[in-house]
């Protein structure tokens, strides 16, 4: 592990150099969102028929199928994250302070991609002014599905001011070796900066850091959202008390896992092993196996209950799910993620940041695919079948499977973009790492050999 000491020059490194890896990919993500932009408009041109999803009693009966569980996973990774950042602030752990902004960024990504789901599945997107934004006050009272965008609204906008909060005084300190071009950004996210405020503003972080925390199981990702699902009695795959924590642990579950990609990428292009150790990786891997300990739990609760001695309803819904091929693989990933990483702790040999790297895709995929099943049979096995014999089968068409390469391409251009704008780690990190817990911007040497930008 190196024993370089962080300097201002390397959290700069990504705004002040770009390199042909950096177009490559930039082009890789445009080209995949572009994709999904023109798969899109075929279907504002053509009516939400060519996606395949469809009323009951046709098709197979789902209308919701990958649109709405991969809303679900964004949102699942976005609240995650921040609950990931808060917890670094508020619980001063500072061994995570390095990841605590690209954390607050993929909150920020994933609210983008989770909101964007939200204006392709509502087949026309002026239906959001028409239906929801200019009739707030009514349809706020009568649609769940309101209360979704509202606290997914209220979200973003927290997150938004948390991560603003804290880059005043990045930029402040750093404003001298920024890029020029970017000013108008710099002074509007400085706007009436003093010294004053610095301890004002760290108990101002604390405290939102406070309502995060406390947000998060009874509006956010165990609120709100699984009770969408949850107070369907009409729907026995998702009528249940359990799906609150079992949202929350997904989230928290692929958050981590985002993180630790995310962490992975910046520290191989920039060559951050003395930011971003091993020692973060192997507690954020901890972190992970303790959350994927509790969603096996979970997913073990709800399959106990819904098939010892259940309705007959219930005990369908659930049966035809666990021995459904895509949950029996996410279910598997999962497992697997938490034997390597049980096995790591005993013998810690076995890690490394590539199988960490690998692990938090497998449960990345596994959370994803357990949504999707998870939205898909709980449409097919209503409380009364009375389209049972309707014939029909749901998979994902080109079109629903472009969205989720295209957000995925948004989500990484959000952090291709950000990262030549702003640092993605805070200076105070940089300073609780040196060992300096002072404010002030200390002077680098000017001589030191740059590391060989790869990315």
């Amino acid at each position: 592990m190196s024993t370089k000491s962080p300097t201002e020059a390397d959290i700069l490194r990504p705004v002040n150099n770009v390199s042909k890896q950096y177009f490559i990919l930039f082009g890789l993500c445009a080209l995949a969102f572009g994709a999904f932009l023109v798969g899109w408009m075929y279907q504002l041109a053509e009516g939400m028929a060519v996606t395949g999803l469809s009323d009951w009693g046709s098709g197979g009966g789902v209308t919701w199928g990958l649109y709405i569980g991969a809303f679900i996973w964004w949102v699942g990774i976005a609240h995650g994250g921040i609950i990931l950042s808060a917890a670094v602030r508020l619980l001063g752990m500072d061994r995570y302070m390095p990841v605590a902004r690209l954390a607050e960024l993929l909150t920020i990504a994933g609210l983008s991609a989770a909101g964007f789901y939200i204006l392709v599945h509502m087949g026309r997107p002026d239906r959001m002014v028409t239906s929801v934004l200019g009739h707030y006050h009514i349809t706020v009272n009568n649609s769940p599905l309101v209360w979704d965008v509202t606290v997914i609204t209220a979200y973003f906008v927290l997150t938004a001011t948390y991560l603003a909060l804290t880059l005043r005084y990045d930029i402040t300190r750093l404003r001298d070796d920024l890029p020029g071009y970017f000013s108008p950004v710099y002074n509007v996210l400085t706007l009436g900066y003093t010294e004053d405020e610095d301890e004002v503003v760290e108990r101002m972080v604390w405290w939102l850091a406070l309502a995060i925390i406390i947000m998060a199981p009874l509006l956010l990702h165990g609120g709100v959202i699984p009770w969408l699902f949850a107070v369907l009695p009409g729907m026995p795959a998702w009528f249940s008390a359990v799906q609150g924590p079992q949202f929350l642990t997904i989230a928290l579950t692929s958050a981590i896992s985002g993180v630790i990609i995310v962490a992975y990428a910046f520290r191989r292009a920039y060559d951050w092993d003395h930011i971003m150790t091993d020692d973060v990786f192997r507690g954020l891997l901890l972190w992970l196996g303790f959350f994927c300990l509790l969603f096996l739990w979970l997913q073990l609760q709800q399959n106990v209950v819904g098939l010892f001695a259940a309705p007959v309803s219930t005990a369908v819904a659930q049966e035809a799910t666990i021995t459904h091929p895509i949950y029996i693989t996410a279910m598997v990933l999962v497992f697997a993620t938490l034997v390597y990483i049980f096995a790591q702790t005993i013998r810690p040999s076995l890690f490394t940041k590539g199988r960490a790297l690998v692990a938090s895709f497998a449960v990345l995929f596994a959370t994803l695919i357990e949504k999707l099943i998870f939205v898909v049979e709980g449409f097919l096995h209503p409380e009364f079948e009375i389209y049972a014999a309707t014939p029909g089968a749901y998979f994902p068409s080109a079109i629903e499977l472009l969205s989720l390469l295209g957000t995925i391409g948004m989500v990484t251009l959000i952090f291709l973009v950000v990262s030549k704008v702003v640092p993605v780690v805070e200076l105070h990190a940089v300073e609780h790492l040196r060992g300096d817990h002072g404010h002030g911007h200390e002077e680098t040497d000017d001589t030191a050999t740059e590391p060989e930008v790869k990315a």
